[in-house]
């Protein structure tokens, strides 16, 4: 098999969440425990970083691996979804990994797979703890794919777990309240490893304490010791609590006996997209017309960026819009300004809610929307439609925005 031919079988063999939604979780860490001991247990052989979080958990990795990188060390990098190429999800220094690699991977271990019935993500993060172990990383920053405990990433023990808030986000799995989300997301605390949290959370702070003190974790919440945060190229205003996190985590990495100056540390901040390769954070694409994409998509995350539009200035505002089926719009059809043109869309997935049903729901919340056939289709109307003083933002979902990169 060829590149194309070895993504095409690993996104078919079995339902994939990005692709499926719920069939495709898996309730336990057994099929990675098994797959685990099938690769020499790879996740034993580099120190490693664990980030879970509802928001900014991956905008807090890159921004950990690019101050571990300006620090000198070799960083490996796993995170989730890709935008563009699924190689986008496991790095090494900004690095993507190498086609041939993930060619090789695969045909060495196809058998096992089909064998032991593997979902998508559970051959992924064994191809990353592979890779970084052949690779001899000095230490890889793991991004929880979804919820923590129960996540594949979960069989690492890591320097240092970081949690960066809690949010109502993919609740069929976790739970629909706070705390429920929240004890999810804590089981990536570890006996006598210390934890950092994001944001102090009325209903989510005795959880994590709770936890932290059954595994005598040292925990620490960022936006309590950390006063200013520094600037970084990641402009969203939302980046501000991810910058904390860093911070903090950044303190404790130090105390662990890393070597990380204020400089790199400053560095590291500045440098995300060059060093990492990250994309579609408050994404300007282009200016007159001024184009902003951004991946946030759901309550937590659109009120922060729809608070930064409200401080853009511009004659009129295009929205591109579009959404998975399993999207809980009531929550965030509210958020979303009255006064923009709408360009409904359906991203091209599978669980993709249909752009006319989403026209329907914006109609009965008195939001004017066009319905289009595709992605592409609603940014080039949006674009034709626009003067050199308007703004377009795209977004409502990740493969929306992979869609117009």
């Amino acid at each position: 098999m060829n590149y194309l031919d070895t993504i095409n079988w690993m996104f078919n063999q079995l339902p994939m969440y990005q692709n499926k939604g719920k069939s495709a979780y898996k309730e336990d860490l057994s099929n990675t425990l098994i797959l685990s001991r099938h690769l020499s247990q790879p996740e034993k052989k580099f120190k490693s970083i664990h980030v879970a979080g509802t928001n900014g958990k991956g905008s807090t990795s890159h921004m950990i691996a690019s101050v571990l990188q300006e620090a000198g060390y070799k960083v490996g990098l796993y995170t989730s979804p890709h935008l563009k190429d699924f190689r986008e999800r496991i790095r090494i220094n900004g690095e993507v990994i190498s086609k041939q690699f993930v060619i090789g991977f695969i045909k060495r271990n196809k058998s096992f797979f089909e064998k032991n019935h593997l979902s998508f993500f559970e051959m992924t993060v064994g191809m990353a703890f592979n890779y970084f172990a052949k690779q001899n990383v000095d230490i890889a920053v793991i991004e929880v794919g979804l919820g923590g405990r129960l996540d594949s990433t979960n069989i690492i023990t890591p320097e240092l777990s970081v949690i960066t808030n809690i949010g109502f986000d993919h609740m069929q799995f976790l739970g629909n309240t706070l705390p429920k989300i929240a004890m999810e997301k804590a089981g990536i605390i570890k006996k006598n490893i210390p934890v950092v949290i994001g944001q102090t959370q009325a209903k989510t702070t005795n959880v994590f304490l709770v936890k932290a003190k059954s595994e005598s974790s040292q925990i620490y919440f960022a936006d309590q010791l950390i006063q200013n945060a520094l600037e970084s190229d990641l402009k969203g205003s939302y980046q501000e609590h991810n910058i904390k996190t860093v911070m903090q985590s950044v303190e404790l990495l130090n105390e662990l006996k890393f070597e990380i100056t204020d400089d790199h540390l400053k560095k590291g901040l500045l440098n995300v997209v060059a060093n990492t390769g990250l994309k579609g954070r408050w994404h300007v694409l282009q200016q007159q017309p001024k184009v902003i994409c951004d991946t946030a998509h759901n309550k937590e995350g659109l009120t922060y960026v729809m608070e930064q539009l409200q401080n853009e200035t511009y004659h009129k505002l295009h929205v591109v819009f579009g959404v998975v089926s399993d999207k809980d719009l009531n929550s965030i059809i509210p958020l979303l300004p009255k006064q923009a043109q709408y360009y409904l869309c359906k991203p091209n997935i599978q669980r993709g809610l249909e752009a006319v049903i989403l026209q329907e729901q914006f109609k009965q919340n008195g939001l004017k929307g066009e319905a289009f056939n595709s992605v592409q289709e609603a940014y080039k109307s949006a674009l034709s439609n626009t003067s050199s003083q308007d703004l377009v933002y795209v977004g409502g979902s990740t493969f929306v925005v992979a869609e117009v990169l």
